[in-house]
């Protein structure tokens, strides 16, 4: 996901702006928008964490809003790469990934929403083994670290002024059984993933979220290409009405957003009812809501937010803009022409 080619990017991008002749009528035209078909790239697998997105697609909001059908592909995968190459229109990832790509490549891409207010990147121990609930708890600890995230414990580290040496940094795979097994003292993990694996096997999960501890930025975030923004920009804007509207029927019901991940969109992988509970429960409690959307509604990015996810890059060797990572005018104008989108509480 970090080793995207200059040359493949330049690639991605030729593909992307030869796309942009088929852009939809604007619903502005006057007669109702019709936008055909739209897709989606996941970065994970269908879990809870793309919610929303299945109340939208299953309440009929993607239709509402113009589309013959909307195309959710699942991951894992680089949703920057999906979006440069033009095979989707939006990708749901984080603004670290995004970030990274632009800032290294010169991708041709903006973030125009975010999900979660709030990353749910942790550092995740045991009581009984590691029990890391502070800066100081990491010294002599051994962190399981898979190479995708190598850079953001980094620049943790560099952020808190930890020196490496004081710790253990090892190279794992996805799979957190050496943690639950005791083969080490902490996992970079989700929040909305083995944390609650380790709550629902009685392991008594100790959280150590990055979001607290010097690198807060916005994830869960809506990329889109240069010239779909300029060329599909009320196609765009129909996708993030929809899209609100769906996740605002999943953050008012998440145990009913469960039992629709589990039972309609995600049976192909093994999903539990508790676990998607628990991660709907977090993500519409703790990571989607904040005083923000509150006042300016679901997917906003404060100004203040954007500048802490710049921070975050720079704290990982990176010099970016938020102009060159963020463009928040779709989602205002959206917000403007639907301000009853706003009251997302019920």
């Amino acid at each position: 996901m970090r080793g995207v080619t200059v040359a493949a990017v330049l690639a991605f991008s030729l593909a992307a702006c030869a796309s942009g002749d088929d852009a939809s009528p604007a619903a502005s035209a006057g007669a109702a928008a019709s936008f055909g078909d739209a897709s989606i790239q996941f970065s994970w697998i269908k879990n809870a964490e793309f919610m929303g997105e299945y109340l939208a697609d299953k309440n009929g909001y993607f239709t509402q809003a113009g589309f013959d059908s909307v195309d959710m592909v699942e991951g894992p995968a680089s949703i920057e790469a999906a979006v440069i190459s033009g095979n989707v229109d939006m990708g749901i990832g984080n603004a670290i990934s995004t970030g990274t790509i632009i800032a290294n490549e010169g991708a041709p891409l903006k973030i125009i929403g975010a999900t979660y207010q709030k990353n749910p990147f942790t550092i995740l121990s045991l009581a009984d083994k590691g029990n890391i609930a502070t800066l100081d708890d990491l010294k002599g600890k051994t962190i399981g670290v898979q190479a995708s995230n190598l850079s953001l414990w980094e620049a943790f580290l560099k952020i808190n002024n930890i020196d490496e040496s004081s710790l253990t940094t090892l190279p794992v795979q996805y799979d957190p059984t050496p943690l639950f097994n005791g083969e080490v003292d902490g996992w970079f993990s989700y929040l909305t993933n083995e944390s609650i694996d380790a709550e629902l096997l009685g392991l008594g999960p100790v959280n150590l979220p990055l979001a607290d501890f010097g690198l807060p930025f916005v994830a869960e975030t809506l990329t889109v290409t240069d010239d779909a923004i300029k060329n599909d920009r009320e196609k765009l804007k129909a996708l993030l009405v929809a899209e609100i509207r769906g996740w605002t029927d999943a953050i008012n019901d998440p145990d009913a957003a469960a039992k629709l991940t589990v039972d309609t969109y995600g049976p192909t992988f093994d999903l539990t009812i508790d676990k998607e509970t628990r991660q709907a429960e977090i993500q519409s409690s703790d990571l989607i809501v904040s005083a923000d959307t509150l006042a300016n509604g679901l997917f906003t990015i404060s100004t203040e937010l954007q500048q802490q996810s710049i921070d975050t890059l720079k704290a990982t060797g990176l010099t970016i803009t938020a102009s060159q990572l963020f463009d928040m005018s779709l989602l205002t104008e959206v917000y403007a022409e639907n301000p009853d989108l706003l009251a997302y509480s019920k």
